[in-house]
């Protein structure tokens, strides 16, 4: 027995010390390359499935990426529902009416579960279904960084000041991306994921109608669409790309150039300030976009995420609390440790069933 307690506490110090190991651990492309081996597949399937029924679901799932790791970095907090005691960012300002695609991230969580219950947070889910989108639509790849947690709170507040309006200027944009570690080029870039998607007629409402550095044409289409009333056709829906508003290119800095743009925020950035030149690189070469947006989306991916023993692997996205029981967390930590064989037994079979322990006689094989 007493043979049986030093050797339990040796497994037990070597828990802990994977959890040390790991409390700082960096995001990773393959992090699930042996605990989830068919994440990507999976994901993807489900993405592709929800784009063919509905084109603009792809720019839906890339703008959750955004909201997310725009308010207090990505932990998939945009994803938690309202309860009775809790209140999440789903209500806020930018995300009311607006931010959309939740069923199909339950959908992807549900198929990754059976490929492999308890192991991918929604967090990493929602980074791999952004850059599915944008891939199926036909955009940049780029390898996705993974080892995200899930955060167990939201905040209302912080995304109601954090996420930039579509009525921001230039200099708002620059100091809210610079607070984020995020670069001018970043920026642009990634304001060229409005290549796709909708915007509804609140947000592009008083543009239309009163600034001049739109052109006649375009804001003349929108008024058919969008009443001078509010009130009126509020979520009424208008292209972002008019040219290409289900493809991912470069046709959303073309539009910048000549006056095109659909939001007030997307037309400062070509509007006679620091961002001009780069708009117009972008819009002369669709590569030299498509290798920064990618590189940005990495960046940004990496703002606040938790990782090691914070948060949590969540069951049900939309839920905190639902997660998975200790034994199969430390399972995780191990496999993305690389200790196979014996130890991970030990680590799965510590939390569940001491007894089990103590009735063996020689360590399981595994084969």
């Amino acid at each position: 027995m007493a043979s049986f307690l030093s050797y339990k506490a040796a497994i037990t110090l070597a828990i802990l010390l994977v959890f040390l190991n790991s409390s700082s651990a960096q995001l990773s492309a393959n992090y699930y390359s042996k605990s989830c081996p068919n994440l990507f597949g999976t994901v993807k399937s489900v993405v592709h499935s929800a784009i063919q029924n509905e084109a603009r679901m792809g720019a839906s799932l890339l703008r959750l990426f955004f909201h997310d790791c725009f308010v207090n970095g990505c932990d998939g907090s945009i994803l938690l529902d309202d309860t009775s005691s809790f209140t999440g960012e789903k209500g806020a300002v930018p995300n009311r009416n607006s931010a959309r695609g939740f069923n199909v991230v339950d959908n992807i969580k549900s198929a990754v579960e059976k490929a492999c219950p308890g192991v991918v947070s929604c967090a990493d889910i929602l980074a791999v279904a952004a850059r599915d989108s944008v891939v199926i639509l036909g955009g940049p790849d780029w390898n996705v960084k993974l080892g995200r947690r899930d955060s167990r709170t939201a905040s209302r507040s912080a995304a109601n000041n954090g996420i930039p309006a579509p009525t921001s200027n230039l200099n708002a944009l620059i100091s809210r991306f610079n607070a984020l570690g995020l670069s001018t080029k970043d920026l642009v870039a990634l304001s060229g994921s409005h290549t796709i998607g909708q915007a509804r007629c609140t947000s592009f409402r008083a543009r239309i109608y009163n600034e001049s550095n739109l052109d006649s044409s375009l804001a003349q289409t929108r008024r058919g669409n969008c009443p001078r009333a509010t009130g009126s056709g509020d979520n009424n829906l208008a292209p972002l790309d008019l040219q290409t508003p289900t493809y991912f290119d470069n046709s959303y800095f073309k539009n910048l150039v000549n006056r095109r743009g659909l939001l007030h925020s997307d037309q400062q950035l070509f509007n006679g300030g620091s961002a001009d030149s780069i708009v117009r690189t972008y819009s002369n070469s669709p590569n030299t976009f498509e290798s920064d947006f990618a590189a940005a989306m990495i960046k940004m991916g990496d703002i606040s995420p938790l990782t090691g023993s914070k948060g949590e692997i969540r069951k049900n996205c939309r839920r905190s609390g639902l997660y998975f029981p200790p034994y199969l967390l430390i399972q995780s930590v191990c496999e993305q440790k690389f200790i196979y064989g014996h130890f991970v037994y030990y680590c799965a079979c510590l939390w569940e069933c001491d007894e089990k322990l103590q009735g063996l006689a020689q360590p399981p094989v595994h084969h």
